[in-house]
């Protein structure tokens, strides 16, 4: 477990850019020292702001894209293509630009799809697909049943909920499994598919994503100690590396000894 360390941007544009710049420069250095970088996504609109920011950058042809893994932490059980998959959403803001190898993006399954209407057995089956990738990169015999993410996306919602993990639902439980099918979300759809956060905490590194007004108090409860159940963001953090980046707005009700205003 790493202790989180927070950063703050003026805004959440400024925001987007500067964690943009932070990730083009994790997934060169993964690639430098192992070849190949594996990178989890989030939706949402600071998810989403972070892609479109990351398209623009100047630095983005740095990143061997065609050597790049990518996953998701969660996503909306809705037919492929819906516009409100994350995955559609990924592609219309950035991976649709760039030159990625197809085997290596490693969407959710969608409603309709292979496992039909099951979200179980499709969650599951996302779980296989976790599970054989880290046994050919040998990352299962040393954390378990996914590979060792080099970064792991999360955005913050406003009532504490990372991926589609929500306070005191099941999925905040689980222990076990890798990706649990979430049934009755509080937000629409109600049926998701999602990583765990065992799964979560397998990442050497976890960021935190949090901007505007309405993720305040989030960020405050997540960060003064609240239990996971309750937060489910107090309990997702990375194996080298936890950090938290926020915009001003976001960072408003923090603790003063954690984010002093002087």
């Amino acid at each position: 477990m790493s202790a989180p360390r927070l950063v703050v941007h003026r805004d959440k544009e400024l925001m987007a850019e500067a964690t943009a710049a932070r990730l083009i420069t994790a997934i060169v250095d993964a690639q430098s020292a192992r070849g190949s970088a594996s990178v989890v996504l989030t939706g949402g609109r600071n998810g989403n702001g972070l892609l479109a920011a990351l398209g623009a950058a100047p630095a983005r042809d740095a990143v061997d894209w065609s050597r790049l893994d990518l996953w998701w932490g969660d996503e909306r059980f809705l037919p492929e293509g819906d516009a409100d998959r994350n995955d559609t959403q990924a592609r219309e803001a950035l991976l649709g630009s760039v030159p990625l190898d197809p085997a290596r993006v490693h969407t959710m399954p969608a409603l309709g799809g292979e496992y039909g209407e099951d979200a179980d057995a499709a969650a599951a089956g996302y779980a296989a697909e976790l599970a054989a990738a880290a046994k050919l990169s040998g990352d299962a015999a040393d954390h378990g049943p996914v590979p060792s993410f080099d970064v792991l996306l999360l955005g913050v919602g406003p009532d504490t909920h990372v991926a589609s993990l929500f306070p005191e639902l099941p999925g905040v439980r689980e222990t076990e499994r890798a990706v649990v099918a979430v049934h009755g979300a509080p937000k629409p759809p109600p049926t998701r598919i999602s990583l765990t956060l065992p799964a979560i905490r397998a990442a050497r590194e976890v960021w935190l994503l949090a901007a505007g007004e309405d993720k305040a108090q989030a960020a405050a409860v997540a960060l003064s100690g609240a239990g996971e159940v309750q937060a489910p963001a107090a309990g997702a953090y990375g194996r080298s590396r936890t950090l938290w980046l926020l915009d001003e707005a976001a960072a408003a009700k923090l603790p003063e000894e954690l984010y002093p205003r002087h």
